[in-house]
């Protein structure tokens, strides 16, 4: 079966706007990693640990996986819908975004746990915003969100547990 010739047109495009998007979330993970060593051997191992903490390994490839999925589900809603249809939608994206390093930069950055817990809250919230906008474009691209927003609960539930022990 051949492609249409609008297809093969948009194909190049596609691409490209994937890999936009993949450039674009793996840089702020990469900024959020190089954050993360500052104190990730020094400060992060004084701190006391609930239970549910997991070993430290875990954390790279679940936010690489996750880092992925997102550049995934905003490039299905720029296809979808384009810079100008999506805007609330990619705008949301970009908040919570922004917001993900942030958090990143007050925790392990500043090593300010309570200011990065009233941080976190605020990037739940967004992120639920960005995947109800992502879904009424593309349902794919909301549920691309999901593990993301579950991963990021769990961090707000460590968070705050290491909050309250240290």
């Amino acid at each position: 079966m051949t492609a249409s010739p609008s297809s093969r047109r948009r194909s190049g495009p596609d691409l490209l706007g994937l890999a936009g998007f993949a450039v674009l979330c793996l840089a702020v993970s990469g900024i959020g990693g190089a954050i993360t060593a500052t104190s990730v051997d020094g400060w992060y191992q004084t701190l006391q640990k609930p239970s549910f903490n997991p070993p430290d390994w875990v954390f790279g490839p679940v936010w690489t996986v996750l880092y992925v999925m997102m550049a995934v589900a905003a490039w299905r809603v720029w296809r979808r819908a384009g810079f100008a249809g999506g805007r609330a939608a990619l705008t949301a994206f970009l908040v919570q975004l922004g917001l993900n390093l942030a958090w990143t930069v007050l925790f392990f950055g500043l090593q300010a746990i309570g200011l990065a817990l009233i941080e976190i809250v605020v990037l739940l919230a967004a992120i639920v915003v960005t995947a109800v906008l992502f879904r009424r474009i593309d349902r794919l691209a909301g549920w691309l969100l999901a593990p993301y927003g579950l991963w990021v609960a769990y961090a707000m539930a460590l968070n705050t547990s290491l909050w309250l022990l240290n």
